[in-house]
């Protein structure tokens, strides 16, 4: 309804169709887990930085990984994340004081970590509620690691995740330098564009699903008709090359600004198109709720990061230095 934790939501959905593929589960997850502790991360951080730590609702597909490896998961019906009786997620009051409370601490001195997370806690649980300890599943109590490993089997450290970007050596792993990546994680792995769009399809194509760091603020965007492509006016797709991308990366008209889950893909019109699971208000505009239709050119110019199951790309890991 009202968040900025799209990072969340995609990732989430991502995972549960990694369950399926590996498993056969259908599990509806828990969305707000992570972001419940990846709050909680960020402001330890702030204060152990004295201020000198972005604190804001976005961060990384990693960031969900990296919360379930530490804390575990937990299905939809144990946490729903939430307290309002109209069942909407609505962060907007949450937010608002979470950053009031951090710089009011920073303006009287108040570094202790401890004291200043225990606070922060009072209003995610208002909000939010507490991730139970314990919960059932299918008539027997685990908890949320235990359903992690033995439930949902989902490996934290068999993900990767790619950049296409001049600023940094390919075939290497490196820091993805945007806001969002508030804890400089420097795992990511950097690959010219080619094969940055070849490792994409070929997952996608091979029936895996892919998440999405995108930027959704280009022209081609069309919430009522559900599709995201590059016009000719802004440049020919045959015109879309390495510099062209690091062009709009680095005069800011490119940004990491949205999460989105890949669900599938077809052959139309000469082109590739790949349908992606969108949990931002506009994918509600058109005829599907909550999906958006994105052609490859889009992918090439405005896509900034993907994250696939290392398996998917099996042999492009084995250029990685």
């Amino acid at each position: 309804y009202y968040t900025g934790t799209c990072w969340s939501f995609s990732t989430t959905s991502f995972l549960e169709s990694e369950v399926i593929r590996q498993t056969g589960q259908k599990i509806k997850l828990a969305e707000i887990a992570p972001v419940y502790f990846e709050y909680q991360a960020k402001a330890r951080r702030y204060f152990d930085e004295r201020g000198d730590s972005v604190f804001g609702e976005g961060s990384e597909a990693n960031a969900v990984l990296r919360m379930m490896k530490r804390h575990g998961a937990w299905p939809l019906s144990a946490y729903p994340g939430l307290t309002a009786k109209d069942g909407r997620h609505d962060h907007l009051r949450l937010f608002r004081e979470a950053q009031a409370l951090l710089q009011s601490l920073a303006a009287k001195d108040l570094w202790d970590a401890d004291s200043g997370v225990a606070m922060l806690k009072v209003l995610l649980d208002r909000t939010l509620g507490v991730p139970p300890g314990t919960f059932h599943w299918k008539g027997k109590q685990m908890d949320p690691k235990t359903f992690l490993h033995e439930v949902l089997k989902l490996d934290t450290g068999a993900y990767v995740e790619f950049l296409s970007t001049i600023k940094k050596p390919f075939y290497k792993r490196c820091e993805f330098e945007v806001p969002d990546n508030w804890w400089h994680d420097k795992s990511y792995i950097n690959i010219p564009l080619d094969d940055f769009y070849k490792a994409f399809s070929g997952a996608v194509k091979a029936g895996y699903s892919v998440v999405l760091g995108i930027d959704v603020s280009g022209p081609g965007k069309d919430g009522l008709h559900d599709v995201m492509f590059v016009p000719d006016y802004d440049i020919p797709a045959n015109r879309i090359d390495q510099l062209s991308r690091e062009l709009r990366i680095y005069n800011g008209t490119t940004t990491d600004d949205h999460g989105v889950h890949v669900v599938g893909w077809m052959n139309y019109a000469g082109h590739e198109w790949f349908l992606i699971k969108d949990s931002g208000r506009s994918a509600r505009r058109g005829k599907f709720k909550g999906y958006y239709f994105v052609r490859d050119d889009y992918i090439k110019l405005k896509v900034l990061s993907f994250m696939v199951h290392k398996d998917a790309v099996a042999e492009l890991m084995k250029k990685i230095h």
